[in-house]
């Protein structure tokens, strides 16, 4: 447990000091939703504690009608054992004689059947939570190919990855994170393939860690487990897709799941893991290769455009003859900067607006915000349609970026650039570009490069990067994850 080591609390004899002790520890006659239900086997005195809403219902009462049969001559001497061995037929059960530990897994959902007389209780795996529907991840959508994605419960998530990799070797790890919240965290990976050494140090990162807790989930970790401080790029790739997932085990990769997150977490992961889509691996190779070059034009644009474009503006003496009708035909009421400024700020607000607003009024929200706003701002001369045209370009380029993390980071990167070219012009531009590009070259994922294939070169890697090969061709795994077996598919 990621929170230390903790004094062992036994459990008392006396059904009436384990209400006690519950009543402290736990607020039994507190909370509400806290039960604790009484009755009496074979002249014993049990009490089934569970959260309500937590514990499947039809269980429970198969298990205690079983136990409403069991007589007293059944249960002496051993009477733990009579009744877990005889009436307690429920496949995921397990004897505790610690306290703190019982209602720890009351609290994540299971059952507690404490027995008067008896200094251990049966923990019962009967939990069941509410959650909604496996459905298509809405950032990773696809053309073609599978529409299942990840929901909030940890346990489906492994089992949807399980499903599509049936292999011996793929192990789950389960940890808990947060001293109140106790939030599972499960470390997958192949066990053959997997970096050992990596692995341990995911390991004890997340035991070192000491928090309350994480309840908004994986980006609380990844600060925790990465600190990389204000730096805008992610660390780790997230992805809601169970094939995407089994592909990176694959690879040698190591997976964070996270309860109560729709999402998985990839480590190691460069920049280039976040330009890559699942989309391009259910079209033919040339396809594929195709999409995968409209998105890297489509990042680049999302980045480069809007400040080249004003550097044109700013110094019009820079523009080849072939370009002349780049730049405003009129500055309009405010200056270029602020155009650009107030245009990025309203873009933000009609994404933020339209994320809070009730999908039946979306579509409205969005022909206003487009329609009347943007043509009211040119027609009154705030803005000039050349930034409006412009900015939809970079929109729609950092909208391609398959990343939702890195197309936040381009954008502050964007924004950067746009004042570096407001206040040096040419050398603004390229100090500001050397600059983004060194703390990329320094950047690190759990010590892998975060620009690798490109910073340290690995012709092969970036051949692979560039292209998307066919499977057949594919037969090694990348390097970047250091996995001990190399092979993919004999030769």
């Amino acid at each position: 447990m990621a929170e230390g080591k903790k004094h062992k609390l036994p459990i008392p004899k006396d059904i009436e000091k384990v209400k006690e002790a519950l009543n402290e520890h736990i607020g039994l006659d507190t909370s509400f939703d806290v039960l604790l239900r009484e009755m009496e086997f074979g002249r014993k005195k049990t009490g089934l504690l569970y959260i309500n809403g937590f514990a499947k219902d039809d269980v429970l009462t198969e298990i205690l009608k079983r136990l409403s049969y069991l007589k007293r001559e059944e249960i002496v001497p051993k009477v733990l054992s009579s009744f877990l061995d005889k009436y307690i037929s429920h496949i995921q059960v397990e004897v505790e004689d610690d306290l703190t530990k019982a209602i720890n897994s009351v609290l994540a959902g299971m059952c507690a059947f404490f027995i008067d007389g008896e200094t251990s209780a049966i923990v019962i795996d009967a939990k069941v939570f509410p959650i909604r529907g496996i459905d298509e991840p809405s950032l990773e959508k696809v053309a073609r190919g599978s529409r299942d994605g990840f929901v909030e419960t940890m346990l489906i998530n492994v089992t949807l990855v399980r499903r599509r990799l049936r292999d011996p070797k793929l192990k789950y790890e389960v940890m808990n994170v947060g001293k109140r919240t106790k939030t599972d965290v499960c470390i997958g990976y192949l066990d053959d393939i997997v970096d050992k050494k990596l692995l341990e140090s995911i390991r004890d990162k997340i035991k070192k860690i000491k928090v309350d807790g994480i309840p908004v989930a994986n980006k609380q970790l990844e600060e925790i487990i990465f600190g990389n401080g204000w730096n805008p790029f992610p660390m780790v790739r997230y992805s809601e897709r169970p094939d995407v997932i089994a592909a990176h085990l694959l690879d040698g990769h190591i997976i964070l799941f996270v309860d109560t997150s729709p999402s998985a977490m990839i480590l190691p992961a460069t920049l280039f893991h976040h330009v890559q889509h699942a989309e391009e691996y259910t079209d033919a190779p040339v396809v594929g290769t195709y999409l995968r070059w409209v998105r890297f034009l489509a990042i680049f644009a999302s980045i480069f455009v809007l400040p080249i474009w004003f550097l044109f503006v700013v110094e019009p003496g820079l523009k080849p003859e072939a370009l002349e009708f780049l730049g405003p035909k009129e500055t309009g009421e405010l200056p270029i900067l602020l155009q650009f400024f107030f245009a990025e700020i309203g873009a933000d607000l009609m994404r933020m607006a339209s994320i809070h607003t009730p999908t039946p009024f979306a579509v409205g929200l969005g022909l206003i915000s487009a329609i009347i706003l943007g043509e009211f701002a040119v027609q009154t001369g705030l803005f000039v349609y050349e930034v409006i045209l412009y900015l939809s370009l970079a929109m729609m380029g950092m909208y391609a970026t398959p990343s939702y993390e890195l197309r936040l980071a381009n954008r502050m990167t964007r924004l950067v650039l746009l004042i570096l070219v407001a206040l040096f012009k040419v050398p603004g531009l390229i100090i500001g570009t050397t600059v983004i590009i060194i703390i990329l070259a320094f950047t690190r994922s759990f010590n892998s490069p975060y620009l690798w294939p490109f910073i340290p070169f690995n012709a092969k890697a970036f051949f692979t990067i560039v292209l998307r090969r066919p499977i057949t061709e594919d037969n090694k795994r990348p390097s970047i994850a250091n996995p001990r077996d190399h092979t993919k598919q004999p030769t």
